[in-house]
């Protein structure tokens, strides 16, 4: 059974420790928040009982855990992880990785050289709808173009918590890495080449933030594909969900009608709700009439939020139980970090990156 030491308590530490407490196998060591209320109201969730801790150094030297949980801002992510492997730590780490492509690159070598396992938090990849639109996209032919974004009208708690993440990373970088990772594994090729853009629309935030950005990839196998995002109480719920990938025979869509009708853009849950998947035929006859109807798929798995983590801490659980080999897990967070640490550059710099 391995003890494991929760790190954050946000949206994402909250959900990860809830798994931990209700996976039989895990054991929670102790809960690290920068925040006494934050670490007090969710060890009240769970339960109580469990350690509490301000510091994270003092946390790993006194509870000696198996593994460690990182859900905190990304510039406190290598420092712990190194720290943690140095301990002689398993680590489940949320993404983005690292806040650069080096410090990513230092993770995974940390991994590698203490032989433990690094986990990454990338969600989607444990969804089966979005297994099913991956597998989907396949049998559309080549070149695909795939369209995809995470728009969110935020305000309040959740606009504040935007603004924290900004201080160290861009909306682009924060949830792009996700849908960069989903677009490798549709082309199955190598990113050239990347093209980014952003705009500051909040005077709240430092003049060298952006709260949009929109990113172009192009693959060697000549699929294109782009994505956007943006944070704040300025965004247009509209068209805040469009996930889309198009090729020769056709294409596939998620509908997301449940998440749409919501006109919750800031909710997680609608992130991930897929509710079915569109499938249309691009064959036409004679006439230029199409042979087929449009398809819908359900895989009638839909998971929440917390449904999502619980299966994310479960492959955790498997990966350190079976010794799983994770290296190409760990080079596909260093390439969509890659590719959307490109994206940053090419809006700062105004020139296209070459990768």
């Amino acid at each position: 059974m391995p003890t494991i030491l929760c790190v954050g308590a946000g949206n994402m530490g909250r959900s990860h420790a809830l798994a931990y407490h209700n996976i039989p196998e895990f054991d929670i060591a102790g809960i690290v928040t920068r925040s006494a209320g934050s670490r007090e109201k969710l060890n009240e969730e769970l339960g109580g009982g469990y350690e509490l801790f301000g510091d994270f150094y003092e946390a790993l030297e006194k509870t000696k855990p198996d593994a460690v949980s990182i859900s905190t801002y990304p510039d406190t992510h290598a420092p712990f992880a190194k720290a943690a492997f140095a301990a002689g730590c398993d680590v489940f780490i949320e993404k983005p990785l690292a806040e650069t492509v080096a410090e990513a690159e230092e993770i995974v070598a940390a991994a590698k050289a203490s032989g433990k396992k690094l986990v990454i938090g990338y969600i989607l990849r444990h969804h089966p709808s979005w297994q099913k639109f991956i597998e989907m996209s396949h049998d559309l032919g080549k070149p695909l173009v795939m369209r995809m974004n995470l728009n969110q009208q935020s305000s309040g708690d959740m606009w504040n918590t935007h603004m924290n993440l900004m201080s160290s990373i861009s909306p682009i970088v924060d949830c792009g890495v996700h849908y960069v990772d989903v677009m490798c594994q549709m082309t199955r090729s190598k990113p050239i080449r990347v093209s980014g853009l952003g705009a500051r629309l909040s005077n709240e935030l430092p003049e060298d933030k952006i709260n949009y950005g929109h990113l172009q990839v192009t693959f060697e196998d000549g699929s294109v594909g782009w994505y956007e995002a943006g944070w704040g109480p300025m965004m247009s719920e509209t068209a805040f969900f469009v996930k889309d990938v198009v090729g020769p025979e056709g294409c596939v869509t998620i509908e997301a009608k449940d998440a749409a009708d919501e006109g919750q853009s800031d909710n997680v849950d609608a992130h991930t709700k897929t509710n079915s998947l569109r499938r249309h035929y691009s064959e036409i006859d004679e006439n230029n009439n199409f042979v087929k109807e449009d398809e819908w798929v359900e895989t009638g798995d839909e998971p929440d939020h917390d449904g999502l983590c619980h299966r994310e801490q479960e492959f955790f659980l498997k990966s350190i139980l079976e010794d799983a080999d994770l290296t190409d897990h760990m080079e596909d967070a260093i390439n969509s970090m890659k590719i959307v640490a490109a994206a940053d550059e090419s809006y700062r710099t105004g020139k296209t990156v070459e990768l």
